[in-house]
């Protein structure tokens, strides 16, 4: 473990709820569900409760949406 897990510094979990989430493991980031990328906790803006997945902006839950909406 290096130094950063023991501070909190890698990937949380948590739960996403309507309008808020809940912090189930301490850390620093999350993963966007679409494109991969770090998002960190006090950037966190959008994310789908449905499906519990973070996005790293208002355009990516758009694309994931749409997606969503054409899947078979």
């Amino acid at each position: 473990m290096n130094r950063m897990e023991k501070m909190g510094g890698g990937e949380a979990e948590l739960v996403y709820g309507d309008g808020e989430f809940h912090v189930v493991r301490p850390g620093s980031h999350v993963i966007c569900a679409v494109t991969g990328a770090r998002i960190s906790l006090d950037e966190l803006r959008y994310w789908n409760v449905d499906r519990q997945e973070a996005y790293a902006s208002a355009e990516i839950s758009l694309k994931r949406y749409l997606e969503l909406q054409n899947a078979p």
